[in-house]
């Protein structure tokens, strides 16, 4: 499956697609659970496979797609006996098998993910029906080789109602030896029927050593603080790869900066905040902000309601700038309350194209007000 000179709609920029990615970091647990359902002889045809963007969902997946299409099913012992069972989802990726997935050339192996408009000239913004039908192509084709067939649906929040509609009657009648795995980062935005169809394999996000070794592996030098990087991507390497990318690490420590002092406020450093993000080419940054903003607003606003500080510092000073700015829930709820108007108003103003270098500091002054009420 390919489309042409079209980006991959399920890789993120700057890092390996996931079925280039051989070791998956920090889920475990659903792996075991799993190689347990096929070790019993309990492999359900259709898993939801969930959890937070950038958490190793669709590296999971294609690690089961792998696993299925080069493991031979427990009573296929033959002449000599049952081999042992599989005690992980490891494939050599020298196997013909593994190099066909790697090329997305394995005659077993579907991929449902978002292709062209009907112009072809860009990605869909949704998994239209016509994709879904190329699945019912695929099932008949490769009906006759005998062998197991895996469908990856990346991701079905895609899918649009038609189309989720098709997929749905598939998952009611599915095909002999045929595994389909549906990637969610929000299941419950899904058809309740097709969630009922699914075995779930959630999973966690990553700590900081996972997460370390997992961007190690995709050849991704972090800078700074591991532990304030997976603070900052809540546990999502995906999340992460894009915080490196953009100086996401610098630029929260920025914001803490200049939260330091309030209600005083340090004009010449909002100026400066305001006229980086204003510059031309900076639309990634910009957005990278308003998130980090609402990320240290909720975090104010959790350690008032709670009391409880986050584990971890997301960078210097942050635990004491915490503590003074949102002593108690009465505090916490006036920050929550602060997210939500800030959070609004950037919206309507990246809506209507108001200038971002007054989008950032009606944001700044806004927290401000917050901090001196």
């Amino acid at each position: 499956m390919s489309d042409g000179v079209l980006p991959e709609p399920d890789r993120i920029e700057g890092a390996p697609h996931p079925r280039q990615t051989l070791r998956l970091f920090g889920q475990g647990v659903a792996e075991a659970a799993f190689l347990d359902a096929f070790n019993t002889g309990r492999l359900h045809h259709a898993w939801l496979v969930s959890g937070p963007n950038g958490v190793g969902k669709a590296t999971l997946a294609w690690r089961i797609a792998r696993f299925l299409l080069a493991t031979p099913e427990p009573q296929d012992g033959g002449l000599f006996g049952a081999p042992p069972p599989p005690e992980t989802l490891d494939v050599d990726p020298e196997t013909p098998v593994a190099r066909r997935v790697m090329a997305l050339a394995d005659p077993g192996i579907f991929l449902l993910r978002r292709g062209p408009t009907d112009k072809g000239d860009r990605l869909a913004s949704e998994i239209l029906v016509k994709e879904v039908r190329k699945l019912g192509n695929f099932f008949s084709l490769s009906a006759a080789d005998g062998g197991r067939r895996v469908v990856i649906v990346d991701a079905a929040d895609n899918l649009n109602m038609q189309a989720a509609n098709a997929l749905l009657k598939m998952l009611e009648e599915p095909p002999a030896r045929t595994v389909m795995l549906l990637i969610s980062h929000q299941p419950s935005g899904l058809l309740p029927t097709i969630r009922s169809r699914c075995r779930t394999l959630r999973l966690a996000p990553l700590g900081p050593e996972d997460m370390a070794v997992a961007l190690d592996q995709a050849g991704i030098a972090p800078e700074g603080d591991p532990v304030a990087l997976a603070e900052l991507s809540g546990g999502s390497v995906g999340a992460a790869v894009r915080l490196i990318n953009l100086g996401g690490l610098k630029l929260y420590a920025e914001l803490v900066g200049l939260m330091e002092n309030l209600p005083r406020l340090d004009r010449p450093r909002a100026l400066r905040l305001a006229e980086a993000a204003a510059t031309r080419g900076a639309e990634e940054r910009l957005d990278l902000l308003f998130s980090l903003t609402d990320l240290m607003l909720s975090r104010l606003a959790k350690t008032g309601a709670t009391g409880h500080f986050p584990a971890s510092e997301a960078a210097p000073g942050e635990a004491a700038l915490l503590a003074r700015l949102a002593p108690d829930a009465r505090k916490g709820r006036a920050w929550a309350d602060c997210a939500e108007v800030i959070g609004a108003r950037a919206r309507h103003g990246r809506a209507v194209n108001l200038d971002p270098a007054s989008l950032v500091l009606d944001t700044v002054f806004r927290i401000q007000q917050t901090a001196g009420a």
